[in-house]
């Protein structure tokens, strides 16, 4: 029987479910599958581009440990694409290569002030909160009012671990340098902006119900952003999703405010013109009021307003980044691709060379598209075998060999068992779920004990 080597680069959602279809699907040859991870651990933005505070979302964990735990995909952690592993090292022991290292980056806001000191990009300040090992240990928490531009999920996420008191995130894994963190916060107020209504929002109405629900915040609508078009209140007669969040926001609407410690401002049809400084720091945003168009967007109604602010963030969409040696779509920060297949200058496929999850597609959809995502690129693996590489040292020992004899402290499943075990331990002691280690010197040691 023929065999496939197969390696996947990124141990998120998208490489897992990847490696997962690889191994069931119907064949007449042999898969064997390596899975590189550039951190010591797997699931990637579940583990690190998820609040924590969200533990139903989290429970796609154990569906993706699952497929870890079979024993029939290798997993080699704390690898770096590019550093530890070249191209020319997986064309010498695969036959072809999947890339799933999806985005991480924050997605430009290009307005002046931008840059100020206080300007943040929400993936950044994600990556904090969840522990990720590669961002400093400490955040800036130093602003009472506080803006955030994006009407999207991660917009509400990371406002809301603004605006939460430290000790309602105790149950959750959130790190230990992250609740002192935000203990020490003096914010009073967070203002989240987007450029179109209430309407034509980007979350979903879990996101937006779990902000109601937040202790001591008072959460603060305005009446004139409820004046709807006819857009507006066909999208909300006709969307089952869009009613409901108009539901929630009217009944916020009714609310009495003002016994609160702590406020989450919602405003809609705001376009962000600049960021407003002060000897180099953040100290105001300018926005110009929208209006519904009657097409279902907005135009510009020329009316400015500001607001004072100390800090912000941009979260207006995750970015890709770049790989050593594989085509990169700079605007769309995403390799180029047909159906998963890698594309060259001359737009022709790459042999060998394939791309599936946000890396392939940009930063949208949810669980459910990555895997249907990775069935359309692994159909077009399975099917181009007069185009793989032809791996000159394609024994499975070759790989550990290759990475040891080059010093690389590789991580494996059951590291990854040590780690989360430690985790867990860590957090049982204290009656929490558990507490993550954030330096990735001690989630090595931890898992390679």
């Amino acid at each position: 029987m023929t065999k496939l080597r197969l390696a996947i680069v990124g141990a998120g959602p998208a490489g897992i479910y990847a490696a997962d279809l690889a191994i069931k699907a119907e064949r007449a040859f042999d898969v064997s599958i390596d899975l590189f991870e550039r951190l010591p651990a797997p699931y990637g933005l579940v583990r690190y581009g998820v609040a924590p505070d969200h533990p139903r979302i989290k429970g796609i964990i154990s569906a993706l440990r699952e497929v870890l735990d079979r024993g029939d995909i290798r997993f080699f952690g704390n690898v770096e694409y590019g550093v530890d592993i070249t191209l020319d090292d997986l064309k010498r022991h695969y036959n072809a290569v999947i890339f799933s290292t999806g985005s991480f980056g924050d997605a430009p806001l290009d307005i002046p002030g931008i840059e100020l000191d206080g300007s943040y990009g929400a993936a950044d300040f994600v990556s904090w909160y969840d522990g990720h090992p590669d961002v400093p240990r400490t955040w800036p928490l130093e602003a009472k009012e506080i803006a955030v531009i994006g009407n999207g999920n991660v917009a509400l996420d990371v406002a809301r671990i603004l605006v939460k008191h430290p000790e309602d995130l105790l149950p959750t894994e959130i790190p230990d340098n992250v609740y002192e963190g935000l203990k020490a916060s003096p914010v009073t107020d967070v203002h989240v902006l987007g450029r179109r209504g209430p309407a034509q929002v980007k979350f979903t109405p879990l996101e937006l119900r779990e902000l109601g629900e937040v202790p001591d915040v008072d959460m603060i609508v305005y009446d004139e952003d409820f004046d709807y078009d006819e857009a507006s209140k066909t999208a909300i007669a006709t969307n089952k999703q869009v009613f409901v969040m108009d539901k929630v926001l009217n009944q916020w609407r009714q609310r009495e405010t003002g016994t609160a410690s702590r406020r989450l401002h919602l405003h809609f049809y705001a376009k962000p013109l600049e960021v407003l400084g002060e000897d180099g720091k953040v100290a105001g945003f300018r926005w110009e009021r929208t209006e519904p168009d009657g097409e279902g967007g907005v135009r510009g109604t020329g009316e400015i307003r500001e607001l004072p602010i100390q800090a912000i963030y941009r979260a207006v969409g995750y970015f890709g980044s770049p790989l050593p040696e594989i085509p990169f779509d700079e605007k769309r920060g995403v390799i180029p691709n047909r159906e998963g297949q890698v594309l060259d200058d001359a737009d022709e496929p790459l042999n060998g060379v394939y791309a599936t999850g946000w890396i392939k597609r940009g930063p949208v959809g949810l669980i459910g598209h990555t895997k249907s995502d990775a069935m359309e690129t692994l159909g077009h693996v399975l099917n181009d075998q007069g185009n793989w590489w032809t791996p000159t040292e394609p024994e499975e020992s070759a790989v550990p060999a290759l990475l040891e004899s080059r010093g690389v402290e590789f991580t494996t499943v059951d590291g990854w068992h040590l780690l989360d075990a430690h985790e867990l331990a860590l957090g049982e002691k204290v009656g929490r779920t558990r507490i993550k280690v954030v330096p990735r010197d001690e989630m090595t040691a931890i898992s390679r004990a």
